[in-house]
Order: C-alpha cells, then structure tokens, then sequence
C-alpha cells in the first residue's frame, strides 16, 4: 500500500506542476474498448500512452489505471489518513484537455509449432483505431487506423506482442504530431536594434522535445466573435537550448511586430514548423 501512496503522489505532483504558463496540452489515454476478448489487449493502450510521452508534446494522464488511482484517493479519505500530510487531493487527475480513445479490432495471437507438436514460440498483431477527443466541446477528429505487423518468432505471447507493437511506433508518432502541432510562447526578448527583436526566449527546451535549427512561425491571437484567431506576424529559429524549460531563438521575420506586440502584453503563440 505504501509502494501505491508513492506511485500516486508522483502523479499528483506532476499535474500540481502544471500550470498556465506551460503550453503542453493535458492529454488522457482512456481504457480502450475492443472487439475481441484478449488478456494482451492493454498492451495496445500501453504502448499508445508511451508514445504519446515519448513526444514530449504533452503532459500525460494515463487514465486506463484511472479506476485504481480512485480507488486510492478515496481510500486516503478515511481515518487512517485523516493526519497524513501525504493525502493526495481528490480531483487533481481530472484536468486532461483532451482524450485518446481507442478500439482494438484484432488481436491475433499465433502459436507456432514444431513438426513433433511442441510449441516453438509465438508470433502475434494487432489492429486498432485511434481518435482524439477535446474535452470542453466534445469535438473528435477522425478515427485513425493502425495495422502491426506480424511479429518475429518469439518466446512468449507477451513478448511477441511487445514486439509487433513496436512496428507501428513511427506512424503514431506522426499521427500525434500531425494532431498535435508543438506550440509555445516568446517569454522574454534578448537583444533588439532599431525597435526590432534580434534574439528571443521561448518556453519549452530539452522537455519540449526541440533541438537546434528548429524554425517556428510566431502568431498573433485575435479574438473575433468570442474565438482566436490567429495570423503570422514572423518567424523564428533555434540557436541554443537553455536547458529543459527554455531555447533561445534568433528572429528571422517579423522582428518589429513581435517587438510592439510583445511589450504590448499581446499573447504570441509560437509554433513548430514541420519539416
């Protein structure tokens, strides 16, 4: 139980850590529904939520345990806690701005066997969809359709389902950032000339995933009929990562504008171009 308490205190305290400033989405991977009956089918949404973190776009909350992590919260609500300066608050894991649904289609599992009858290991896929759901307005993109490939000749199921999993990694990894598109924000101006900003300070460094020569297109928001509107105002580029909070940025275009616009207090939003 204590080993449990642990586990969900770093939970708690990484969504404590969040805050506005960081422009990370808060993405839940819920538990995913399926066609077929297989103990191996959580290792689809496994996989999916290690992806997903492995991006670095997104503070995660892997919701498929989420029954448990309740289950917890409330248990720390009883009197043997009633002391404890451990007690995780309740309703601390429900923040995630939008949810990753998932329905598993196959999950085959293949028994290979040698001439005598014995088994001489396993092969396995699966096939699955994906749609992301934002929270606030119940919009879903689109249901997204992976297929693995057959596995190598494996000495367990597990193990043979690990691996055919580990086929499709490239293509949700694109998935996501194609759905996701990284975005920031100009947290300070370094340098100027002539009421110009020269170099810029981002948000987001080694954590965000960026890495130098990076480029990304600087945004203005404007709010037309209660919604952001957002239009490019310049361009940017990656000249040093400042550790994993921050990257400084040399200005390409727009340097003027995001100047004014920036000692304005105006929001600018940074994003990533894809290469």
């Amino acid at each position: 139980m204590k080993k449990s308490i642990l586990v969900l205190i770093c939970i708690v305290n990484s969504l404590l850590g969040y805050s506005q400033s960081d422009s990370k989405p808060v993405v839940g991977v819920a538990e995913f529904t399926k066609e077929v009956d297989s103990k191996y089918a959580g290792a689809v949404a496994e996989k999916v939520v290690q992806v997903v973190t492995n991006t670095k776009r997104f503070v995660v909350v892997d919701r498929t345990s989420y029954d448990k992590v309740k289950q917890e919260l409330e248990f720390q609500k009883t009197e043997a806690f009633l002391d404890s300066k451990n007690t995780a608050k309740q309703d601390v894991a429900l923040a995630a701005q939008y949810m990753i649904l998932g329905h598993i289609v196959k999950m085959s599992i293949f028994a290979m066997k040698n001439p005598d009858g014995s088994i001489n290991g396993y092969k396995a896929s699966s096939a699955f969809t994906l749609k992301v759901n934002e929270v606030e307005t119940g919009k879903t993109t689109e249901a997204e359709s992976f297929q693995t490939d057959v596995s190598p000749l494996m000495l367990s199921p597990e193990s043979a389902v690990n691996e055919a999993l580990k086929s499709i990694e490239p293509k949700m990894t694109a998935y996501f950032t194609k759905t996701f598109p990284l975005s920031t924000k100009i947290s300070k101006v370094l340098t100027t000339k002539k009421d110009a900003a020269l170099t810029v300070l981002i948000a987001g460094g080694k954590s965000f995933g960026f890495k130098e020569g990076d480029k990304l297109l600087v945004l203005k928001n404007e709010m037309i009929d209660g919604k952001p509107y957002p239009s490019e105002i310049g361009e940017i580029k990656i000249i040093k990562i400042a550790g994993e909070d921050f990257s400084e940025c040399s200005v390409s275009e727009g340097g003027k504008e995001i100047l004014s616009r920036f000692n304005a207090a105006e929001k600018l939003t940074c994003n990533l171009i894809l290469k």
